[in-house]
């Protein structure tokens, strides 16, 4: 009988969505959590720290850290705080080694928060399960190039990517790769013209009607800018050129995401709009485990359809295009517009149309600087000073 490999996790963004769905997946492994991570929701991470022992947990807001370190001080779990808190956990430089268990970060932070912690545990020699995008949109170039020189894995998390990797599997010697067809569910808003999304509401927005995930992602998801970012993704994750990854509205949310091969042969991979599937994928990556998701029931699936999307309607997936096709930081000018633009429409300070308007006229200026972590950072914050300022 094959013993399960043991791998110890430190896992950042642990208090949100896809991080207490990692959690139920590293208990139902019996995967040890070694260290936690999160923004500022003290509550949550002191629940966690208090089940799971971990060694060392981190907030990124200083402030929260301090309330943290007063009400853990009886337990054995040192607190960090603030990016170096992020980047020293991501690195491990305070786990001791266990023999028999190998490290691995799972990365779930929402925001452009997580690419330094990334780029911390790839330079450390650790594996990378990612979920939080802007490591790829704002700095792919840049992360793809230290995963080679450091010799680590980087492995999807997001369902369409961990789609594609499971297509790849087993691939030919030539490679052979036709192009990429990332799916997407066409959110709450599928079908809806231009004019009708003037009128949207936060709260519709907010309502997927397939998938539970946290309250950025969902906005991305009915903007549709959730798929041009993951374009971006797959772009760098898979060496694959903008122009041979495709985008179909599916939905139905069972075939995640597709690989044409150039004999044309289709391989999709399909299953329940459930993230612990990809997580559980990428965490025990390259064998295959008992899942605690219901198996996928076929004859209940019936008709699954397939649309072109909207791109009048929903200009985010070409504006993606666009930042690639420029090229410098130009995708990470693009991310840090759209974070600003969401969190102004959950302030109500916009309208939803008003976000992929705002994102455009970010990009219509010149992002051709070299692709270095201060650039990519300096984008970020200059796309974010440019939104506010064209809002007054």
């Amino acid at each position: 009988m094959d013993t399960k490999p043991i791998k110890r996790l430190t896992l950042l963004g642990s208090t949100g969505s896809i991080g207490r769905q990692s959690l139920e997946i590293a208990d139902h492994l019996g995967y040890p959590v070694a260290a936690l991570a999160a923004g500022s929701d003290v509550d949550t991470l002191e629940q966690q720290i208090r089940r799971y022992h971990p060694v060392a947990a981190a907030l990124f807001d200083e402030k929260a850290a301090a309330d943290l370190r007063v009400r853990v001080a009886d337990t054995n779990t040192t607190v960090l705080s603030g990016m170096d808190g992020l980047c020293t956990l991501a690195a491990m430089e305070l786990l001791p080694p266990v023999e028999g268990q190998t490290d691995m970060l799972l990365n779930a932070v929402v925001g452009m928060v997580g690419l330094q912690p990334t780029l911390a545990a790839i330079r450390a020699g650790h594996d990378v399960a990612l979920a939080n995008k802007e490591t790829l949109v704002a700095g792919g170039e840049l992360v793809m190039a230290e995963v080679a020189r450091c010799g680590v894995r980087l492995l999807p998390v997001d369902s369409e990517h961990s789609a594609i990797f499971q297509c790849l599997q087993g691939k030919p010697a030539n490679r052979a790769v036709n192009r990429l067809i990332l799916t997407a569910s066409g959110g709450p808003f599928f079908g809806r013209t231009a004019a009708q999304l003037e009128t949207v509401t936060l709260e519709q927005a907010l309502h997927h009607p397939n998938w539970s995930m946290g309250a950025k992602i969902t906005i991305d998801s009915a903007t549709m800018m959730n798929k041009g970012l993951e374009l971006i993704e797959a772009r760098w994750l898979f060496d694959m050129p903008a122009s041979k990854i495709d985008v179909v509205i599916h939905r139905e949310s069972v075939v995640h995401s597709l690989v044409e091969y150039d004999d044309h042969s289709v391989m999709a991979q399909m299953g329940q709009a459930d993230m612990r599937i990809p997580i559980q994928y990428a965490l025990t990556w390259p064998m295959r485990y008992s899942s605690p998701v219901a198996p996928l029931d076929l004859a209940k699936c019936g008709t699954l359809s397939f649309f072109d999307p909207d791109n009048e309607a929903f200009p985010a997936i070409n504006l993606c295009r666009t930042a690639l096709e420029a090229g410098g930081v130009a995708t990470a000018a693009v991310n840090g517009a759209n974070e600003q633009a969401v969190a102004l429409f959950r302030e109500g300070k916009i309208g939803f149309a008003d976000i992929s308007r705002l994102v455009a006229k970010v990009l219509d200026a010149s992002w051709t600087q070299p692709v270095t972590l201060d650039n990519i950072l300096a984008a970020d914050s200059e796309s974010r000073r440019r939104i506010l300022e064209e809002i007054g």
